[in-house]
């Protein structure tokens, strides 16, 4: 059997950091198995579907790695909802009701008040035809809901009915039907909720594995008994834990929280992404994973947490840093060369501040520094300037080379007397007007003589 997963996102707005989890949770378990990766747009809301969010989303597993083997747009596939809404229509099993909003609204809190579950009671059930013309007549028009099978000759008895399956992720799962309210598959504009084109889908690309958050736990029951309804193999189901914002907030696509776009504009290298995205509330360390084949290794569904996890963006800036420390110079060299650093010279510079930088962008604020000049003196006292002057008149002939800096600094000590930070941080300051920063023999070869002359006198 071939493996086949989804990842079904709704193009309402932009990827989070917890979509990309999930996304990741499929195609790296497709990933071990050798088998396919479907992208499914959930589009059929077309007052908040966009085919920009859409485009986007790709762009984003884009950037990550993750290039689907197939792409479905539920928007294109309406006719076979609609042939499996009818089946079930002909099958007792879709039945319309006639409820609004509000009505639905005071039953609920009518059933809490009694300290009751708010679970709807089938009263639809009992409308006959002479009264539903009525609500027709009057306006209204009929949501659809899915008569669960809890019950033995009478719906209107529920008991306890109990569905099992052995979760990917969680082991053994059990849902009782008899504490659910029948599900909303069809609105009463016709639209169709998640459910009904999520099932046919699933059924007819033959999806064997949906792995997906663990807020759908409860929802798995029903759609089990829903597929079976329409004569489809349930796929085997796997719920993994959420991650929440650091305060334990949900994330969310339309606030854009920690959206991809946004961590991609902001620097980030994809494998820091989508190494955290992973490894966070997995035992084991949190470690920058060098591609998707290394963290596809990494992932065993055993080591998943049972809680949600909290993303934090600190532990994104140190894998980030680590991945930025490792990448050579042909990684970067077109970045490089956009930020104004010489062609010739990309190689040494990069080797000398990547050190120093959290994201590549990092290296930006070390190209003036390297190739331009100082907008202004650093503020040295009356005997660190004398320091630094007496230090221009010692400095070492020829061109610099990567023992310059060790030569001259020797010839400073021994003459001046200073060592340590006395010595070498009122030069620090001098040639790059920062108390921080690479090692200065790496950077005094691609300042040069000229501008080092310069920046001493």
């Amino acid at each position: 059997m071939t493996v086949i997963v989804r990842f079904a996102p709704s193009p309402t707005g932009h990827l989070h950091i917890g979509n990309l989890r999930t996304a990741l949770f499929n195609w790296l378990f497709a990933a071990n198995q050798g088998g396919r990766f479907v992208l499914r747009f959930d589009d059929t809301d077309t007052e908040r579907s966009r085919r920009e969010f859409a485009d986007m989303i790709e762009t984003d597993l884009a950037w990550i790695g993750i290039g689907p083997h197939a792409v479905i747009h539920q928007s294109e596939r309406l006719d076979h909802y609609a042939a499996a809404a009818e089946r079930l229509k002909q099958a007792g099993l879709l039945y319309p009701c006639y409820e609004t909003p509000d009505e639905l609204d005071r039953k609920r809190k009518r059933l809490a008040a009694r300290n009751l579950p708010p679970v709807y009671g089938r009263e639809a059930l009992r409308l006959s035809e002479a009264e539903k013309q009525a609500f027709e007549a009057e306006g209204r028009r009929a949501h659809w809901r899915f008569l669960l099978p809890n019950f033995t000759s009478d719906p209107h008895s529920p008991q306890r009915t109990e569905i099992h399956w052995d979760d990917l992720i969680r082991g053994p799962q059990t849902v009782d039907l008899g504490s659910l309210s029948d599900p909303v598959l069809m609105r009463a504009d016709g639209s169709y909720l998640y459910t009904l084109p999520s099932i046919v889908d699933d059924g007819e690309t033959g999806v064997t594995h949906v792995i997906r958050g663990d807020d759908h736990v409860t929802n798995t029951g029903v759609q089990i008994v829903l597929f079976r309804a329409l004569g489809l193999d349930a796929p085997v189901f796997g719920h993994h834990n959420l991650l929440t914002a650091i305060g334990g907030e949900g994330l969310s696509k339309r606030t854009g929280a920690l959206s991809l776009k946004s961590l991609r504009e902001s620097g980030y290298e994809p494998m820091a992404v989508a190494s955290l995205a992973v490894l966070v509330g997995l035992s084991g360390s949190i470690e920058a994973m060098p591609d998707l084949g290394a963290l596809a290794e990494r992932l065993r569904f055993d080591d998943v947490s049972p809680s949600a996890s909290k993303f934090d963006p600190a532990e994104l800036d140190r894998l980030n840093g680590e991945i930025v420390h490792a990448l050579p110079y042909a990684a970067v060299a077109g970045r490089l060369a956009a930020m104004g650093v010489p062609e010739d010279r990309g190689g040494m510079f990069w080797q000398a501040v990547r050190g120093n930088c959290v994201k590549v962008a990092d290296a930006g604020g070390w190209v003036p520094v390297v190739f331009g000049d100082l907008p202004d003196k650093p503020a040295l006292s009356g005997d660190e300037r004398a320091f630094v002057e007496a230090a221009g008149e010692l400095l070492p002939e020829g061109d610099f080379g990567p023992e310059t800096w060790r030569e001259w600094t020797g010839k400073v000590k021994q003459a001046t007397g200073r060592k340590g930070k006395p010595l070498f941080m009122p030069l620090r300051l001098a040639l790059t007007g920062l108390d921080h920063g690479p090692e200065l023999a790496a950077l005094l070869p691609l300042i040069g003589r000229e501008r080092t002359i310069a920046r001493l006198s």
